[in-house]
């Protein structure tokens, strides 16, 4: 019977580690999607403050539901999906900045929002003001594939390009920055976490990337 007794021994412990294996995976996902990133030293010193319902950069974009008829309706749009309320189980905002030739463009309000004659839908990806600041409010930490929540999300909900020479339609030479380092990556691929700062600078002149701060308590 010793044999038995080892072997269920050994069995228990198994479990033990790999529950406590899974757990420790978990709340790692979890401190990566909530961590606050630190500006790099190319971001400006002096930080802007980010405030609800307020308006970075010139208009451009439509204001009332500015999704394109290439993005986001209601369907599920890269995991991403269209629900009748706003999730809590992740909860959080990045920034993004879109310059075009060195002058600042609105990230237009509303993104994500998709009216449909059965009823409207928010996406877990979307925007309340034109502030910049994107809201990722999810019924689960990570997206149904696996992986962060991305800035590529963002773009096939909006129905906008997102290329290395184009960027929801100004053409040129693309320049990433995230939190004030430069990104030479895959623009689809920027994860969108907490605090995340994104700037896509199209064309020239190159601007140092802005330093901001969100709003106490988001």
């Amino acid at each position: 019977m010793r044999p038995i007794y080892i072997g269920v021994g050994i069995a228990f412990v198994a479990i033990i580690l790999a529950f406590a294996g899974y757990n420790w995976w978990q709340n790692r996902i979890i401190q990566q999607a909530n961590a606050t990133p630190t500006p790099g030293p190319n971001a400006s010193q002096k930080p802007i403050a980010l405030a609800a319902g307020q308006a970075l950069g010139s208009k451009y974009f439509k204001e009332k539901y500015p999704d394109t008829p290439q993005g986001g309706h209601g369907q599920t749009v890269d995991g991403v999906g269209c629900g009748a309320m706003e999730f809590s189980t992740l909860h959080v905002h990045t920034h993004l900045a879109i310059f075009y030739n060195g002058k600042q463009i609105q990230v237009p309000q509303f993104l994500g929002f998709a009216p449909n004659p059965a009823g409207s839908c928010l996406y877990w990806i979307h925007t309340h003001d034109p502030s910049g600041v994107i809201h990722i409010e999810a019924p689960d930490i990570s997206p149904p594939q696996g992986g962060p929540y991305t800035l590529g999300m963002l773009f096939d909900i909006w129905g906008q390009p997102l290329q290395p020479d184009d960027v929801a339609g100004f053409k040129g030479t693309v320049t990433a920055y995230v939190n004030g380092l430069k990104y030479d990556g895959d623009l689809t691929k920027i994860p969108m976490g907490a605090h995340q700062q994104i700037v896509l600078e199209i064309g020239a002149p190159l601007v140092p990337p802005p330093n901001y701060t969100f709003p106490p308590g988001t």
